[in-house]
């Protein structure tokens, strides 16, 4: 879990600087990119380095919401990037959509700095190439 880079887009600037400060206490060396919109993810993405190791997604933003970005994400040649629905939403509609079109885990966001922590090292720990979601492990609980 050594020399990772995490992109984490959130329009809420509060979700931004607490994920900021959960990836600093983590005792790996990890360069975050934080964006404040789906737009700005995508040109970020699309014009590496650094390319992401994993990319964290808020689903409510203007613009380009979570949804879109994913769904533009699965059908570019970036589809193989890990995404991480980081969501204050928990609700089962909500969650079967965004496994439907693509995402590799869904996280409610926490609200312990802890567990926010303990929720980004959970994810840092998958081998995401050889995870594949389901029903059973797709919502991360913390």
């Amino acid at each position: 879990m050594t020399n990772l880079t995490i992109f984490y887009t959130d329009d809420d600037e509060d979700d931004l600087s607490f994920f900021e400060d959960a990836v600093e206490s983590l005792p790996e060396k990890i360069q975050l990119k934080t964006y404040n919109g789906g737009d700005k993810l995508l040109v970020a993405i699309y014009n590496p380095p650094p390319t992401p190791h994993v990319v964290f997604l808020d689903l409510n933003m203007p613009g380009k919401n979570g949804f879109d970005v994913l769904t533009e994400l699965r059908n570019s040649e970036k589809k193989d990037i890990p995404v991480i629905i980081f969501s204050t939403s928990n609700e089962p509609g909500i969650i079967e959509k965004c496994r439907l079109l693509g995402a590799n885990l869904f996280i409610t966001k926490p609200v312990l700095m802890k567990d926010i922590v303990k929720s980004i090292e959970h994810a840092l720990r998958i081998n995401w190439k050889e995870f594949v979601p389901d029903t059973k492990n797709f919502v991360y609980k913390s």
